[in-house]
């Protein structure tokens, strides 16, 4: 696989991504990070990282739906 493949590839699951796990992550993800004592460290890191996944897929499939305009 080529590195634009790749890199298509990965926007492709990163779009998919946030669209599919938004409202369960936000809904199970953060009751199930609370309900279970991590750490500190890992709440938080887990938290963001999912955060700027889903934010990142909304914000490639925004660009692309701007384009078709």
């Amino acid at each position: 696989m080529s590195t634009a493949n790749f890199k298509k590839f990965g926007k492709f699951a990163l779009i998919w991504y946030s669209q599919q796990f938004a409202i369960p992550f936000w809904i199970i993800g953060h009751v199930h990070l609370q309900l279970h004592d991590y750490g500190v460290i890992i709440e938080l890191s887990s938290s963001i990282i999912m955060h700027l996944m889903v934010g990142l897929g909304f914000w490639f499939d925004y660009k692309d739906y701007k384009k078709g305009d």
